[in-house]
């Protein structure tokens, strides 16, 4: 039984006949009594709420779902991309006789950003009605829905009845993807490696393609003295870029990756990139396999078709968090090996912190180095620079000092890695994911895949 406004105001009401028509205890028994009979009377006329059906299906521009009734066990799951809307829709049957009347409440946790929970509710006895609830994410990851509450009046509005249904549904909020912005400048870029787009230089790589006339510019060393002395005129040879090789994105999960960089955490920025470099080279035809480690694996995605490449990595990115501990850089290493059997290349997104690279990465790394192709690309924070630029005042100095401290340190590991053979990628996040792709994009035309 639920009480409303009205309720309380017939209740004043009485309080006011009480105080000036019947001031005893025979009144306050009769307008107390008057009150709850009427309440009374209002939630017996009330529909039942017990009976009530519900299913969930899924819509709107930014969703994908299906269908999952309030007696489902497990709960179905709608993906949409961070910061886009979708419409979980709640279809609601009345199986009983009375209508229903009164209000419906569809609650799901703050971070799925729900634009109204509450709608009215009049459902006559026999027929169905659909609710939609539109949400919009604010974090990325999976949403559970809390519970269906649904309030039915009586006709005089006096009290109702009220009761809650649990029916399962899962909004799994994916990586936003930003950086996709930046591939078809990406993807021209990588034509005219694969000599789709006419060039005026040899491409590189370790596959012949074919016979051209030479130009000012080429390669001497790529000049072809048979068919040269064949034609009569000087022919060069021009090569195809490597196909069909491994990439192995790695994602540090570990207590670096949490701290914040802009409006997100290192973590989020580092898979926006990864994603970019995912599409790049799935275009360009290599293979592109997904890792996620701090202390052990928290995601593994090997061996998708290429079409799948993309939502299979967004799906097990979107549950991803950074765990508040040291990342195992041994067993990342151990593992890394275990999935590249091949020379491949290896990029492995983190962050550039000294004491953690210097004492955790760089003494198991010289044996990764050895067999693959290493990429460590860190997210540099932007604050950094401007603290570094400060001379206001006092404050402002030792500021720059400290930030000017941070600077040199990550320079010096940066050198480090080098001096290893390992190619480093240091960018703030606006530039992080297509700098990561300029990079694959240089080592592909070096032929070094």
């Amino acid at each position: 039984m639920t009480l409303t406004f009205r309720s309380a105001m017939l209740a004043l009401a009485g309080v006011v006949v009480v105080a000036f028509v019947v001031p005893s205890r025979a009144g306050i028994l009769l307008v107390t009594s008057g009150v709850v009979l009427f309440a009374l009377v209002d939630v017996w006329l009330a529909g039942a709420v017990r009976p009530l059906r519900f299913v969930r299906e899924t819509g709107g521009p930014g969703g994908t779902g299906a269908y999952a009734g309030s007696s489902d066990a497990t709960s179905a799951t709608t993906s949409v991309r961070l910061g886009e809307a979708v419409e979980v829709r709640l279809l609601v049957t009345n199986p009983g006789r009375r209508a229903v009347r009164g209000l419906l409440r569809d609650a799901w946790p703050p971070s799925a950003g729900a634009v109204t929970e509450r709608h009215p509710l009049d459902l006559p006895g026999g027929e169905r009605r659909r609710i939609t609830t539109v949400l919009r994410p604010t974090r990325r990851g999976d949403r559970q829905a809390h519970r269906v509450t649904v309030r039915s009046l009586g006709p005089m509005g006096l009290a109702g009845r009220q009761g809650s249904h649990e029916v399962p549904w899962t909004v799994r909020a994916l990586p936003p993807f930003d950086s996709r912005k930046h591939l078809p400048s990406r993807l021209a870029r990588l034509r005219e490696l694969d000599g789709r787009a006419s060039v005026l230089v040899r491409g590189q790589g370790t596959e012949f393609d074919s016979l051209r006339d030479y130009v000012v510019g080429d390669d001497v060393r790529s000049v072809d003295w048979r068919a040269t002395a064949r034609r009569g005129a000087v022919v060069v040879r021009t090569w195809r870029p490597e196909r069909d090789r491994h990439v192995l994105v790695v994602l540090d999960t570990g207590r670096t990756s949490a701290g914040r960089v802009g409006d997100a955490p290192r973590l989020d920025h580092s898979m926006d990139a990864a994603l970019l470099l995912a599409a790049l080279a799935t275009r360009a035809g290599d293979r592109v396999d997904l890792m996620a480690f701090d202390r052990r694996v928290r995601a593994d995605v090997r061996r998708a078709a290429p079409h799948d490449v993309l939502p299979r990595f967004t799906a097990a990115m979107a549950p991803l968090g950074s765990e508040l501990v040291e990342a195992d850089h041994r067993g990342l290493v151990s593992a890394i090996a275990a999935r590249a059997s091949q020379r491949s290349l290896v990029v492995l997104l983190t962050g550039l912190d000294a004491a953690v690279i210097e004492e955790g990465l760089l003494p198991v790394l010289a044996p990764l180095v050895r067999k693959h192709e290493v990429c460590v690309a860190a997210v540099a924070d932007p604050a950094v620079e401007a603290l570094a630029r400060g001379r206001g005042d006092a404050a402002a100095v030792y500021a720059a000092a400290a930030a000017e401290q941070a600077r040199v340190e990550r320079r010096h590991v940066t050198v480090l890695l080098e001096r290893l053979g390992v190619t480093v990628v240091d960018e703030p996040p606006d530039r992080i994911a297509p700098a990561l792709a300029d990079t694959y994009l240089a080592l592909k035309k070096a032929g070094r895949l």
